[in-house]
């Protein structure tokens, strides 16, 4: 997945091809911030509340973004955080988490306009046309004061191993024999005598493969798509992943007896998550696990800042075969058209939890809850229907309505409705729960704050009072 996301040659983030745009809905995929602008405000929303229950800071606010696509969710964050003066001027930067020049490019020209670009020590810097807040452009996350941390569609692209659990192999009887009688010489060890975690590597093609992903029993895969370059095939030993990785967590032990069972495991995203929980809580100075990539931050004097992070994946339960190709806004083989597909696997929210607490005793992580409850509670439809008054009301001047992205409005009817639909039709798929026609049951949110007591944040049932 690496590889074939960020390589450097031909990764299909990293490298610009003429015409080319993964987001929006002439490329592969619409996320929720191109979708409406009031996801990004949301946020901001969030990142305003979170500031004041932690006792409005006056200075060394951070604001990190990783995976910031085209910078849209910056950007409507940015916009949003803009008429608030105090939290304003506590915000030292801005780090954006980017390794694709292409990227890099669109972000700036979104959020600093013709504001010039200069080569800094730890990647690029310009300014934000929002309130001249510093723009900085990094591979790694920098933060040692108060850290805002937003991950949205983050995890699901980073790197999976895979595993299946298969029985205990019984050796052919072998025996020896002597003149008093027949001596078996079997010595099997006990680990062979129990069922065992096999990794699922990637292969070239070579026989039909009987390990299957999301894309690959999808009616939308379509008999016309390339045949697969690569396929999933089961190791024939235990290696040094499938012997550490599974024994880090109870949840994959519980799973081992039965039989065929395969689960996906992210220590890239225990890595990323873990060292959130540092920056906002302090180090629990543990040793390091396979999965702690990154070294333990210095103790914090007082825990501060949070992490709000969207993706999608099951609330509860370890990811299965999830691994898919998205191209065109279809499901294909993740194993075909390498560097010309997006790829991408289930979320396994449960295992961002246990890496977030792991990693720091000083935090808390609420959820996950699913996306429509946090938009819900945060007054994403309250929002949309002031939208809508303000099309309305500023209609018949042919101004710019209040607060809308999309501009000013022409003298017309036809217009005014289409922009009310639209508002509506997006918040709706926002928010929907209905199967194959919204996002509010598949994607979830999770959130890392300071230790409080349980205090929960606005959008997972609490409140600035609560």
């Amino acid at each position: 997945m690496r590889q074939c996301l960020t390589s450097p040659n031909g990764g299909y983030y990293t490298t610009n091809r003429e015409g080319r745009d993964q987001f929006g809905r002439k490329g592969d995929f619409v996320t929720s911030p191109e979708i409406s602008q009031i996801f990004g405000e949301l946020f901001g929303l969030w990142l305003l509340t979170e500031w004041m229950v932690q006792g409005r800071k006056k200075h060394g606010v951070e604001l990190i973004e990783v995976g910031p696509g085209r910078g849209t969710l910056m950007d409507d964050i940015l916009r949003t955080v803009s008429t608030f003066k105090s939290l304003v001027s506590s915000i030292e930067n801005v780090y954006l988490v980017e390794a694709s020049p292409s990227l890099r490019a669109a972000q700036k020209e979104l959020l600093c306009g013709d504001a010039k670009l200069e080569e800094v020590s730890i990647g690029y810097r310009s300014i934000s046309k929002f309130a001249g807040l510093p723009i900085t452009w990094c591979e790694d996350i920098r933060s040692d004061k108060t850290p805002f941390i937003f991950a949205h569609e983050f995890f699901d692209a980073l790197p999976i191993h895979a595993f299946q659990s298969v029985p205990p192999s019984q050796p052919p009887t072998q025996t020896l024999s002597t003149p008093t009688g027949q001596i078996s010489l079997n010595r099997s060890k006990p680990e062979a005598q129990k069922p065992q975690w096999r990794e699922l590597l990637v292969s070239p093609t070579t026989l039909t493969s009987g390990i299957t992903t999301s894309a690959s029993s999808s009616p939308s895969m379509k008999s016309k798509e390339p045949k697969p370059d690569f396929q999933l095939s089961l190791a024939k030993a235990s290696n040094p992943s499938s012997l550490l990785l599974p024994a880090q967590s109870q949840r994959y032990k519980d799973l081992l007896p039965t039989k065929d069972a395969v689960i996906e495991i992210s220590p890239e995203s225990h890595s990323y998550v873990a060292d959130f929980a540092r920056r906002i809580g302090g180090s629990k100075n543990a040793k390091l696990t396979a999965s702690s990539a990154v070294p333990p931050a210095p103790p914090k004097s007082e825990p501060s800042g949070a992490a709000l992070i969207l993706d999608y994946g099951p609330a509860n339960t370890i990811p299965s075969s999830t691994l898919r190709g998205i191209r065109s806004h279809q499901l294909v083989s993740p194993f075909a058209g390498a560097g010309e597909v997006d790829l991408s696997a289930d979320v396994d929210f449960l295992a961002l939890v246990e890496a977030a607490l792991g990693a720091s005793d000083n935090v808390e992580v609420h959820g996950p809850v699913e996306q429509g409850v946090f938009l819900e509670q945060m007054g994403i439809k309250e929002r949309s229907e002031m939208l809508v008054r303000g099309l309305e009301r500023k209609s018949e001047k042919g101004a710019e309505a209040p607060g809308d992205r999309e501009g000013s409005l022409d003298n017309d009817a036809v217009e005014v409705q289409s922009r009310k639909r639209a508002i509506r039709e997006a918040v709706d798929r926002l928010v929907s729960r209905l199967p194959g026609r919204g996002m509010g049951t598949l994607y979830k949110a999770l959130a890392i704050v300071p230790e409080r007591g349980g205090k929960r944040p606005v959008g997972f049932g609490g409140g600035l009072g609560t």
